[in-house]
């Protein structure tokens, strides 16, 4: 495991799910009916506004905790796409859809690369090295 590599992913793996934990949760707490309305009048159905608030929330917190990173980043990527190609691409890239393309290239990075610094995936799955050890490589 490179050291700076892993604190570099682990800086990615925990803003990406802070941001994608808070946007879902405000999904929630502003009124899950107000983002179904949103979705209707995008000619997105309804429901599915439920299963993107809910990948954001759960999956914000899975990345934050190192949980299916690369599955939850996968489902990111297809979120992001989804905003961009229904709601965002019309109004350009500045101030249309720059923030989603950033999320999209921290979530590709960890679906990727993964994330294995302080990431409970390496606890549950018994990794090879531990989730709480940088250890550095060792030039031959």
């Amino acid at each position: 495991m490179n050291k700076n590599f892993e604190i570099g992913s682990l800086i990615i793996r925990l803003v990406l799910g802070f941001t994608f934990l808070v946007h879902g949760f405000q999904k929630w707490q502003g009124g899950i009916e107000n983002t179904v309305g949103f979705f209707d009048s995008l000619g997105i159905p309804g429901f599915m506004a439920y299963i993107v608030a809910t990948i954001e929330l759960v999956g914000g917190v899975l990345i934050i905790l190192g949980l299916a990173t690369r599955v939850v980043s996968a489902l990111f990527v297809a979120v992001m796409l989804g905003a961009i190609f229904t709601a965002k691409l019309k109004s350009g890239f500045v101030g249309g859809f720059e923030f989603d393309i950033a999320l999209i290239a921290m979530s590709a990075h960890l679906f990727l690369a993964g994330s294995q610094f302080l990431a409970l995936d390496a606890v549950v799955f018994k990794k090879k090295e531990t989730a709480f050890s940088l250890q550095e490589e060792s030039s031959k």
